[in-house]
Parts: C-alpha cells; structure tokens; sequence
C-alpha cells in the first residue's frame, strides 16, 4: 500500500502501475470535502516519492465517480474573506497541480457521474476514459460561481473556447458520446473495461505510441489562439451568454471574462487569475442564494426520506375528476410507474382527461424522450371508469373535482363508502380547509390534503395538508407517493390557502392596492418581472384565470379578514364582472392571441384601462422601488406568520415552497432568504414605512424581535 486514507488509497496494480482510488468512508457519494482534499495532496506526495512507477490509474469504488464539491462547507468558506478565499482556492489548486505533474503518465478511469471538483480532478491527469452511462460537466454557475480547482483554465485549452464556454457558462451536464466529440475525453469503454483500456494507454505511452508530456504541457500552456481570433471568440460568447442568463445571474459571463483574462497565460499564472474570479462570485448574493437553495433542497430530500420510512405502499392510485387536473395527476402516476384508475361521472370529463394525458405524452415522443410503444405502455397503465367497480382494490385516491366545498364534501363521502378502510383519501383543494373538509368523514385520519400545481407535468411541488385528525402514517404515505410521482412534497399544517396561495394572496392584495393607488399593471409587471418573477401580479392572475383568483381571494379574505378583506373594489373585482378570465377565455388584463406554436401570446388591450378609471382613487407615480416595497412586503409578513404559527416547520420548507410553487426568484433564495439579505431591522422599517396602508404591511412582534436581536432567519 503507497498510501491509505479516509477517502483515498493508493496502491500497485501491475507493472509498476498505481491505482489511486476514492472511496470516502460513511458516505454513499465521494465528494470533495476539505478531508478528501488534504488527503489528495498527501497521496500525491506519497506517489511523486515512488521511484520506479510507470503510471497512475484514478478510480472510485462509488457508482458516481465524484459528485463534487462538498456544497456543506460553502456557507462557512464563503462567509470569509475574499483574499481567505483567494489562498484557499490556490492551496487546493497545488493538490490539483501536484497530480498533473507526476513525472509518469495518468489517467482517470471515469465509472460515473464527474461534476465540479469531480471533473476537474479528471481534468488534472494526462488522460481521461469514461464509462457509456457516465456523465461529465462543471455545472458550479448553478450555485452562482464557476470552476475553482482549475477547470477554466484545463478545459478551455483542451477542448477549445467555444466548447469551454458552452460546458462552463451552460453549465451542462455532458453523456460520454459529447464529451468524446469534443475531446473532453479520449475514450469511452464498458464500465467493467475502464481500468484495462486506462492501463492500455499508460503502456502506450510508456511505448513512446502516446506523447503524455506534449498533452500535459498543451493543457498547461497558453491558449492557440491569436489575438484577433481570441478576442472574436470571447466577446461574442460574452454578448450571447449575457443575453440568455440575463443581469441577475453574473456567474456565467463572468467566467468567461476569467477564462479571456487568463487565454494568454500558462498554467500557474492562470490558475491564480481563475481563483481570484472564483472568490469574487462566492461573495455575491446570488452565489450566498443558491447555494442556500440546494442546502435547502437537499434539507427538505432528508425530511421526505424520513417520512417514506413510516410509509405504507402504494401499487394502485385513482384520481376523482378526470379534467385537465385529473388528467395531469393520471399522466404523472402512470409516467412514473404507479398505475392509476380515472373515474368521471360523465365520458365528456373522461375523454379530456385522456387527452390531455395522450398530448403530454405525445410531445415526449416528439423530443425523442420515449417511443410509442413507451407511450402505449404508460396509457395503458391509466384506467378509465365511470363507477367505482375498480376502487376496493385502491391504496391511495386523490379527489380533483371542482374547487367547492358543498361538492367535494358530498363526492369525498361517497368515496369513503367504497374504498377500503385502509385507503388514504387526499383532495387536490388549492385552499378550502382540509378540517372543513374532513368534518363528517367517518376515518378522517386517512384524510389530508394533496395539492397539486397547474400544469402538473411542469410544476415540482406537491402540498401535503396534514388536517388536525391525520394520523402520521397517512402523511408518510403521501409524501412517499409525491415522491415516486418526481415532486418535492413539503408537509403543512391546515389553514385557508394552505402555504404557498396563504403568500401568494397577500402579494396580489399590494398589487390591488398599487393600481388604486394609480399604478400602471403594465408597469407594475414589468418591474416585478425585472425583480426576477417569471411573470408579473396581473400577468400572472390572468395564467391563474381571474375566476379562479376571484374564488381563492374570498375564501382568504374570509379566513384572514384583518388583513385580507379589502373594502375597496379591485382590479381584479373589474375583470371577474367583465367576465374578463383571462388566457382561458382570451381576455383579462391582457388580450391573448394564439401564436404559430399555439401558445397564447398576449398583447396590450387599451380598453382596460377605461375599465380600471372606477377603481382607481388617485393618480401618482412611483419608483421601482416603491412598487416592490409594496408588493414584496404583505409576501414576506406573510411567510413569517406562517412560519410563527407552525403551518410551515423551517425557512428552508417556506422558502422551497414560494420557488417551485410560485416562481420566486431563485437568485434571491426565497421570501426568507430575501429578509435576511435585506436585513430584519431595515424591513421592518420598511414595513413601518407604510403603516398608513394597514394590517397587510404590518410586522409582526416577532419579526420586531428579530430586528432588535439582529436576528436572521438563516443564521
């Protein structure tokens, strides 16, 4: 044994060959940790002090080959200084730098996923081989920053500016087939031939048939560029990544800023330039955001994995209500491998639920995603009824009919009748109280609340409500089912609107009051589209359907009269009597044509503004930052009601669940996240700000606590 670690070993294989492998001890994934790190450099040193090896083979014993960085030690790192984070970055880098000058020839064996730090590890040997099903890419701009063990300055000088930017700034995740085209890898074998076929081209070398040195300094020379062709390369990769990732994500520009700064230098000098861009993108907000998102994420994976241990199985699902809704929850079941019975209680609701599951599915066989004996596979895997013949024989039933109370009480009692006792019963109500609902159940702790967001297919989140009589192997249950359908549940207490339409309404509530205060709609979606949403208030109210927004603002406004009950008419108030819907009937507060694509495309109609003058008490203007104060504020109040009442458990839940069910904007980390970067002692003075507008911009004592504690909510 040459050396032997925590997550790393190395030893002789064959003929003077040296296989450094990484198996990080405790954890199912290798990633680099600051363990794995020192462990590395040790290693290295322990190899270059070898005298007669004649090559190294990387290997690891995981199924993914090195996932990356450790994303739990960003937090910490980042909180340093820049300069900190400049001598961190270049003393990993000498590890990096140490194996790609072994005085022999190297080469990875790449068995499984190699992303970040992974493949920047397989960028430092001399080689690289890579298993069919394997996968290569520097995905980092995702965390708001870019490659820092070296990969901008290995990369672009071996496979080329242009492929550099599109791995680095698309942060893509590469299959082996693309990754040899460009030259990212030499060869691609079976995973069981990796070690051979690595073997094979260290003999080769060794043979004088290969020239390791020439490719080793290639990587860590200049760029072969001249100065005209490297200056057309860089400004128009910059102008068109500019244009796509757009001012609130820098990462992606500026690594290509990096890579043009360093396309004329070698190696060492070059490293220390790509450290330095490194540091002053981990500094930013956006960098502190994301990275806070995908711990966030990866918090709420370990609560679902907990609950799917108290989970009874679910083999057979059935959906109540067979429309675009019911049809969109059968497509995702059947999609993902739980068969699922349909029932309607006419064939019309039948036939549209079919539809739109067979559109779906039609459009992933058009990009290639499955053939059509797939499709026919996942359809015949959904099961049509008009009755409830099939239903004893259901584990779990989700209940979509229309969003009324007096209905779904009636349907959801009849349902109890015929299914089995053990069978969970959620409804898919987007914001009627789930005790409401579970008042005359004879088993309501088999009964909760299981909301799904339109369109199913694209939206990841799932509400799990947990009424005050659901028993907790019923939430375990759904959860784990959410789970298999592919969507982040996150578990909730009861209440009007539940979690994400409780904040959503209190956003569209500021807007009400924006526009009666004489603020543009237009202008309003605009600056909050630019703040980062994917759509603005009124935009978004008419993809919503008026109607629909109409319905849940009563119910809030009934369950949070203080705050939620306005005694004005709204805008919204306007389009509901005009009968203007939105994109469901081709007019709200915007009019809507369908485009080539037979998308709605939407274009201004001055008509509403005439039909807006009676609600609209006075005319003033407002800066960009008024019209957000105002709209974020009743949002972000909201969010910590809901967190000090227990209806969310953790800022990581609340924040998750505004992102993927709302769109917030990723880049801000979400409406907790957001109060913390903005400081609680400075938003509540926000909030003071606007007292005269009432209780939905006022702070709780809670967050006036939190603001003279200088407390945050991410600490």
């Amino acid at each position: 044994m040459i050396y032997e670690g925590k997550a790393i070993t190395v030893k002789e294989i064959e003929g003077g060959i040296a296989q450094l492998n990484f198996d990080l001890q405790g954890e199912s994934v290798n990633k680099f940790n600051r363990l794995t790190i020192e462990e590395l450099g040790a290693a290295a040193e322990a190899l270059k002090s070898q005298k007669n090896l004649k090559g190294l083979v990387v290997t690891s014993s995981k199924d993914s080959f090195i996932v990356g960085a450790d994303i739990t030690e960003f937090t910490e790192l980042f909180a340093g200084s820049e300069e900190a984070l400049v001598a961190n970055s270049m003393k990993a880098n000498e590890v990096f730098n140490a194996i790609e000058d072994l005085p022999f020839p190297t080469v990875t064996a790449i068995n499984g996923i190699a992303l970040g730090g992974g493949f920047e590890m397989c960028l430092s040997t001399d080689y690289r081989v890579m298993a069919p099903k394997a996968k290569v890419g520097l995905p980092e701009v995702k965390l708001g920053i870019f490659p820092g063990f070296g990969g901008t300055v290995r990369l672009s000088r071996l496979v080329g500016v242009d492929n550099a930017v599109e791995w680095i700034a698309g942060g893509t995740e590469n299959r082996a087939d693309a990754a040899l085209k460009v030259g990212a890898v030499d060869a691609v074998v079976e995973a069981d031939k990796l070690v051979d076929a690595a073997v094979a081209i260290i003999n080769q070398c060794n043979e004088g048939k290969l020239d390791n040195l020439a490719r080793r300094e290639e990587k860590k020379g200049k760029i072969k560029l001249n100065a005209m062709e490297s200056m057309m390369a860089f400004e128009i990769s910059k102008a068109f990544v500019a244009g796509k990732a757009g001012k609130n994500y820098p990462a992606p520009v500026e690594a290509i800023k990096t890579m043009q700064k360093h396309a004329g230098m070698t190696r060492d000098k070059a490293i220390e330039v790509e450290a330095k861009g490194f540091a002053k993108m981990a500094k930013t907000n956006v960098a502190a955001c994301l990275v806070g998102l995908f711990l966030n994420d990866q918090a709420l994976k370990k609560k679902a994995s907990a609950w799917e241990k108290e989970a009874s199985d679910v083999n057979l699902a059935a959906v109540l209500g067979a429309g675009i809704m019911g049809g969109g929850v059968a497509f995702q079941s059947a999609l993902k491998g739980t068969p699922i019975v349909m029932k309607d209680i006419n064939q019309d609701g039948i036939k549209l639920g079919l539809s739109e599951a067979k559109k779906l599915l039609s459009k992933r066989v058009a990009k290639g995603k499955m053939d059509a004996g797939q499709m026919g596979d996942v359809l015949n895997n959904i099961t049509p009824t008009l009755n409830y013949g099939d239903f004893k024989n259901v584990d779990l039933v989700v209940e979509a009919v229309v969003e009324n109370p007096k209905v779904k009480k009636m349907v959801l009692a009849e349902l109890e009748d015929n299914v089995r006792p053990d069978t969970i019963i959620t409804s898919n109500t987007s914001t009627i109280s789930i005790d409401l609902l579970a008042a005359d159940l004879k088993r309501p702790e088999n009964f909760l609340g299981m909301h799904f967001f339109n369109p199913v297919n694209m939206m990841p989140l799932v509400e799990i409500i947990r009424g005050a009589k659901t028993s907790p192997e019923a939430v375990a249950t759904v959860v784990s089912y959410a789970k298999k359908m592919g969507k982040t549940p996150i578990v909730v207490n009861d209440c009007p609107g539940f979690l994400v339409n409780r904040v959503l309404f209190p956003y569209f509530a500021g807007f009400a009051g924006l526009v009666r205060h004489g603020a543009d709609f237009q202008t309003v979606d605009k600056v909050m589209e630019k703040f980062g949403f994917p759509m603005g208030p009124a935009y978004l109210l008419d993809v919503v359907g008026i109607d629909t927004g109409h319905h849940a603002n009563e119910v809030m406004a009934e369950g949070f009269p203080d705050r939620m009950k306005a005694d004005f008419k709204s805008a919204m108030d306007v389009m509901y009597e005009e009968n203007r819907l939105g994109q469901k009937n081709g007019k709200g507060f915007y009019v809507y044509e369908t485009d080539a694509k037979g998308k709605p495309k939407k274009t201004v109609d001055a008509g509403v503004y005439d039909l807006l003058k009676p609600v609209v008490a006075e005319s003033r203007e407002f800066t960009n930052e008024e019209l957000i104060e105002r709209m974020m504020i009743p949002m972000c109040i909201e969010i910590a009601r809901c967190l000090e009442e227990g209806i969310v458990d953790t800022p990581a839940e609340a924040d998750m669940g505004l992102i993927f069910g709302i769109g917030f904007p990723p880049f801000r980390g979400g409406a907790c996240r957001y109060m913390d970067s903005v400081g609680m002692a400075e938003f509540v003075a926000l909030c003071d700000k606007y007292d005269d507008l009432g209780n939905l911009y006022k702070p709780t004592d809670r967050m006036r606590e939190m603001a003279a504690n200088g407390e945050s909510y991410f600490g």
